[in-house]
């Protein structure tokens, strides 16, 4: 999972990708820093298109404000750059997983 440095180099990735994940989080917040390696090992295997960024919004405040995160941890996803999912604080990762996949099909036909 790439750790993004500016708003810049998220704009290209939704443009030049067709699904993109981002998970915003914290180096202070636990369960970000539980959840971060679980999506990616369980997302990378099942969804290979799937290109997933880790924001740590403690560095990046005003790239976390501008997608309206204000609690960690977010993840929200991106096919052809229009945001599809966002889940918010207490989710299931399974459920999200469900999710992703019944888009992931639709786009992928």
């Amino acid at each position: 999972m790439n750790q993004l440095k500016d708003q810049t180099q998220l704009d290209s990735l939704k443009r030049e990708k067709d699904a993109v994940l981002i998970l915003f989080g914290g180096a202070h917040c636990g369960v970000c820093q539980t959840i971060k390696p679980q999506i990616f090992d369980n997302f990378s295997l099942k969804f290979t298109d799937l290109e997933m960024v880790y924001i740590d919004c403690e560095q990046m405040q005003e790239v976390c404000a501008q997608h309206g995160v204000f609690s960690l941890p977010v993840v929200q996803l991106f096919f052809m750059g229009q945001k599809f999912i966002e889940e918010v604080r207490g989710f299931s990762l399974l459920a999200l997983e469900q999710e992703i996949e019944k888009i992931y099909v639709k786009m992928n036909g």
